[in-house]
């Protein structure tokens, strides 16, 4: 509760400064007519915007800390919530400023808009990068979303990038926020820095890194049921992802038309070590969903595989109780499956509640009845419409 308070104190005060370091450097002080008024609140919005669109980078970047104090869907949760917030107020920022100059100049917005574009060099970059914006935006509308398929929205919404890059420039040519001598410059030349930095090494780095030093191949492909399938990948170094059961990697089959796809599956076991160097084998339970997860029940035998992660609080680090309980329905009862061979308990310490629609649909459930058996753990079955119960 610590971190994730710090964290919400840290988000609105990042706000709070960008516009208070643009009152402490005098943006207040040119407040002099209804025309510089509009001038300054046009300018507060785009300052209070471009912070939140800082904050939605950062919550995406996939920063070790931010995972592990919200886990990785809720700071994907919240960076969607900050879309909308952060285009109403760079629209604002941009009728604001265009109604502010205007009036100064004696024009209306529309034409005052027009000869900024053609009169500052940098500013037709603004205007592209405000399109880029409320495209990303518009997609990711759960009512639009539904209408593409992930690759679609997935490649738009990675204009988030294009549109920031874009909405630097103009910054220099009309802005104040990289003015020499001011307090503003440094705060967005750190904030900037950090966040490309962010994004750069735990977007890409990272992944890259981790690739590379397990080196993990398809080894075999074993039927578990219908449309289910266990995909068992060999690797060097395992021992380092030990005790990641529960939390989920993003895996990349690196076959044709299948490598630009991302799949976030958890581990349906433990490594298993069998050589020197940590080489040894890992497994994850795959179920047909979708054309992306069918293509999988058909992976080749030595199909070179890409990492990122592990991700998400599903781990022993998340538990404040001696007790545990642990409920899993369909696909999500295999992460379970991982999480029994590892997490720490006394017998009769934990419970496990797995729910199928049939018997057949309790994935991986003699192999869990099996570990539940060795550590003395109580064991729920519920299938069936009418969710019957069985206790082993």
């Amino acid at each position: 509760m610590l971190r994730t308070d710090l964290l919400t104190v840290i988000a609105w005060s990042s706000v709070a400064a960008a516009i208070a370091l643009w009152l402490a450097d005098g943006g207040a002080t040119n407040i002099t007519s209804p025309a510089s008024l509009f001038t300054a609140a046009g300018i507060v919005a785009g300052l209070a915007g471009m912070d939140l669109v800082v904050l939605m980078l950062l919550l995406a970047a996939r920063i070790p800390f931010i995972d592990g104090t919200i886990g990785h869907d809720r700071a994907l949760e919240f960076h969607g919530k900050l879309g909308k917030p952060s285009l109403y107020l760079l629209l604002a920022h941009g009728v604001l400023l265009a109604i502010g100059y205007g009036m100064a100049e004696g024009l209306d917005p529309v034409s005052e808009s027009i000869n900024l574009w053609v009169q500052v060099p940098d500013m037709w970059l603004a205007f592209v990068s405000m399109a880029l914006f409320i495209a990303v935006v518009v997609t990711s509308l759960v009512a639009v979303r539904r209408r593409f398929p992930y690759e679609f929205w997935y490649v738009v919404h990675l204009l988030t990038y294009a549109a920031v890059a874009t909405s630097i420039p103009h910054q220099f040519s009309v802005g104040g926020l990289f003015a020499p001598g001011t307090w503003q410059r440094w705060y967005w030349l750190a904030i900037c820095i950090y966040t490309g930095s962010a994004l750069v090494y735990f977007r890409i780095v990272e992944p890259v890194l981790a690739t590379a030093r397990h080196q993990l191949t398809v080894a075999r492909v074993e039927s578990v049921a219908p449309g289910v399938v266990n995909i068992v990948m060999r690797g060097r170094k395992l021992d380092q992802l030990a005790g990641t059961g529960g939390r989920f990697f993003i895996w990349r089959f690196l076959a044709p038309n299948m490598w630009w796809h991302p799949h976030p599956f958890s581990l349906s076991a433990e490594p298993v070590f069998n050589g020197p160097d940590g080489l040894g084998t890992l497994r994850v339970t795959v179920r047909n969903l979708g054309d992306g997860s069918a293509q999988l029940l058909r992976l080749r035998k030595g199909t070179k595989v890409a990492l990122e992660g592990p991700y998400g609080l599903l781990s022993t680090a998340a538990r404040t109780r001696n007790k545990v309980v642990m409920i899993g329905a369909g696909i999500g009862i295999t992460p379970l499956r991982a999480l029994l061979e590892t997490t720490p308990f006394a017998p009769g310490e934990a419970t496990v509640l797995l729910r199928g629609h049939t018997d057949q649909e309790l994935y991986l459930g003699s192999e869990i009845l099996d570990l539940c058996q060795a550590r003395g753990v109580r064991l729920f079955h519920l299938t069936g419409p009418r969710s019957r119960t069985r206790s082993t």
